[in-house]
């Protein structure tokens, strides 16, 4: 029992470790701008690079895993992302942090999906719930504790400490994984579906990057429609190999089972969500309203103090009486807090205007989160543990990847119409000049240095007014996502899930 007890405690530590860093980078954007010069294009790319690399090899970390021992690529998974941070902290430029960034994913993609798998491997039917439930409780709040602890490091000394704090944790870590019983697929074959890896790199990267370049450069750029036309192709032929693959990567098989396909697509449109509120709240409460990092943060915590509070019940609720109804329940009320935020105003007074919106989502977020990564596990064997954890967190990485992209595209579209409606007829130059810069970098400070006091105020004025109005259009995109979560939830769960046997 002791084994168990610290294998749950490794597969935790490394799991939150690797999801704080896909949030906890949010609050120390506005510091790494200053240090690093970085426009807005550079701030996504440090998230996205990291979410990219995860999202496109977490299928390959899933099957290595099965493969050739989940505590092996569990230990060389968490050892690199101990590496790699180090190297994040060190970055002399925006664009070497965006490298470094790049491969910590790949870290974090083989040590995730085995965290899941290990568990699966090491409890029993009777204890296998509650220990999912333990280990989506806390990693759920480390996706948003990470930022109230990042924005006290970076106010207190540096953003580089936001990365130099996983060192300690992964040596932690790989202490506690020597309780872990090395566990493989017994059925599996030895051999890796490279070209399909390859592939499947290849579609999420260059459908990515074009949603990312878009904003500035438009669909018709050379440099946007190639890698998504190129994307798009590398998505097809995947899905080719892997029909005719002796030892697919991704045994298409699996998603002939309805939960486990609407499950997936009902994490893509949920995790899409949670991704553009954390991003762009974050830009937006700091950059706008005048949070400072700590408060940005702390503004959303009580996110957290949900997910840890209430998870493992609705986690055990869910056994009695189906993942269904808090499937779609608990989406639609995380909806309903992304709607609360179009009442934030420029000031976002929090008690009154941000402090409901995020207790409403957080109570959705926890209705959700564990119902969600039971059902997905339960409709497969236990020996493709591995891989269905690799598919499912693939699938909520790619989500927050493509939406902080796609959301970004419509606040950039809603914030540079708003600027030019606020702005006058008989604008200087030199004030038009500014407006285009700032709508290079929607909620970011506009830099109006070389404009006369009367100009700079009322450029100011239009840029708080625009980074309102192109804020509350990312949330009511949010909310969206987050209500046809709820409905594919609704119409594509079977209740109970033990109704269907798993995929073997």
């Amino acid at each position: 029992m002791g084994d168990k007890r610290l294998t749950l405690v490794a597969t935790i530590l490394a799991s939150t470790v690797a999801f704080v860093d896909s949030t906890v980078v949010n609050v120390a954007l506005p510091a790494l701008r200053a240090d690093l010069d970085a426009d807005l294009a550079g701030q996504q790319w440090v998230v996205e690079a990291y979410l990219l690399t995860l999202s496109s090899l977490l299928l390959v970390g899933g099957s290595l895993g099965d493969v050739v021992g989940r505590r092996r690529v569990f230990v060389a998974g968490t050892a690199a992302f101990g590496l790699t941070s180090a190297l994040c902290a060190v970055a002399p430029s925006v664009e070497a942090l965006v490298a470094a960034r790049a491969l910590q994913g790949v870290a974090g993609a083989l040590l995730v999906p085995s965290s899941l798998a290990i568990i699966t491997a090491t409890f029993g039917e009777g204890e296998r719930g509650a220990a999912i439930g333990t280990w989506t409780a806390w990693t759920s709040v480390g996706i948003v504790v990470g930022p109230l602890v990042g924005g006290a490091l970076v106010d207190a000394i540096s953003w580089r400490l936001v990365f130099w704090v996983n060192v300690p944790l992964v040596a932690a870590t790989l202490l506690l994984a020597r309780a872990i019983a090395e566990s493989a697929d017994p059925q599996a074959s030895r051999r890796i579906d490279w070209p399909g890896a390859l592939l499947c790199a290849l579609a999420f990267g260059g459908v990515v990057y074009a949603l990312i370049e878009e904003p500035d450069r438009g669909f018709a750029a050379t440099g946007v429609w190639v890698p998504l036309a190129l994307g798009l192709v590398a998505g097809t032929l995947f899905l080719v190999r892997e029909r005719v693959a002796a030892a697919p990567m991704v045994p298409l098989r699996l998603f002939r089972n309805r939960n486990f396909s609407a499950t997936n697509l009902a994490t893509f449109a949920i995790y899409a969500g949670l991704g553009a509120l954390t991003f762009f709240s974050a830009l937006f409460v700091q950059q706008v309203a005048g949070y400072t990092a700590f408060e940005a943060g702390a503004a959303f915590a009580p996110i957290s103090l949900l997910l840890f509070a209430l998870s493992r019940r609705f986690g055990a609720l869910a056994e009695r009486i189906g993942s269904r109804t808090l499937m779609t329940a608990g989406p639609a009320v995380a909806g309903v807090g992304g709607l609360l935020l179009l009442r934030v105003s420029a000031d976002a007074a929090y008690v009154t205007e941000v402090l409901p919106a995020v207790l409403v989502f957080g109570l959705g977020l926890a209705m959700t989160v564990a119902p969600l990564t039971a059902t997905v596990l339960g409709a497969v064997e236990q020996r493709h543990a591995g891989i269905a954890s690799g598919i499912n967190n693939a699938v909520a990485r790619v989500a927050g990847l493509v939406a902080i992209a796609a959301v970004g595209a419509v606040v950039s579209a809603a914030f540079s119409a708003e600027l030019d409606d606020r702005l006058p007829s008989a604008a200087s130059p030199a004030v038009r000049a500014a407006a285009d810069d700032a709508k290079e970098r929607p909620l970011a400070a506009v830099d109006d240095d070389e404009l006369a006091p009367a100009e700079r105020d009322a450029l100011a004025a239009a840029a708080d007014d625009a980074g309102v109005a192109g804020f509350h259009a990312g949330m009511a995109a949010v909310a969206a996502l987050l209500f046809i979560g709820a409905g594919i939830s609704a119409a594509g769960v079977r209740n109970p899930r033990r109704a269907e046997a798993p995929v073997a």
